[in-house]
């Protein structure tokens, strides 16, 4: 059996079980969720997948209801005031990702792989230097310039497989670190990818999800 067939048979047999088993745990955070504010129970969201294609992401909601109209839309940072306090409880025991089994059971994500990002999502990074115009992808101007993830070198490699539940990235990579770096995680993913990796970072991620420790910033061993 080759890698690409074991490590599906391996999300299949892994979320399947995972969903039957979760079953009651979702009952309890749905209700904890709805409790709150009254808001929704899930958060679906337009990603990037495998080649490019687009498919919905489902989660636990974890911030106030329309964060994106009333925040605008924007990477999660520390003490991110958009967060309830059911969502903060969620996120750092990464409970709110539950949902996304059922993307895994579907074959539209892995357990393992790089972080599944939205289309057009853009990054925001301090310069000394005034950036304009959008011949490069960079916008702005002042000490803030706005790029899109999709012109940062890496980018599309990533889109080789499936993205992930978890993988070297979000594991190893301090969240706050440019997109980047990031990305050289996941290329470094996909070069030495097999079936014991894979299963040596899960494996890791119910580490950190014990230790509750996914909204650290910096190493979270």
């Amino acid at each position: 059996m080759g890698w690409n067939s074991a490590k599906r048979l391996f999300d299949l047999v892994v979320s399947g079980v995972g969903l039957l088993a979760s079953l009651p745990l979702w009952g309890v955070i749905a209700v904890a969720v709805k409790l709150e504010d009254g808001g929704p129970i899930f958060f679906r969201d337009l990603r990037v997948g495998q080649g490019g294609e687009l498919f919905t992401a489902l989660k636990f909601r974890t911030m106030v209801r329309n964060a994106d109209s009333l925040f605008g839309p924007r990477q999660a940072t520390e003490d991110d005031p958009r967060v309830t306090r059911v969502g903060r409880l969620l996120r750092v025991t990464a409970m709110d990702e539950l949902p996304q089994l059922w993307n895994i059971f579907r074959g539209e994500m892995s357990f393992v792989g790089p972080r599944a990002l939205r289309p057009g999502e853009i990054e925001s990074r301090s310069s000394r230097f005034n950036v304009r115009g959008s011949t490069c992808g960079v916008r702005g101007t002042g000490t803030e310039a706005v790029m899109l993830l999709e012109q940062i070198p890496g980018y599309w490699q990533r889109h080789v497989v499936r993205p992930g539940l978890t993988g070297i990235a979000q594991i190893f990579a301090d969240r706050d670190i440019p997109s980047r770096q990031k990305f050289r995680y996941d290329l470094l993913y996909i070069r030495r990818r097999s079936f014991w990796l894979d299963v040596r970072l899960v494996a890791l991620s119910f580490w950190v999800t014990f230790r509750g420790r996914w909204e650290v910033r910096g190493t979270k061993f």
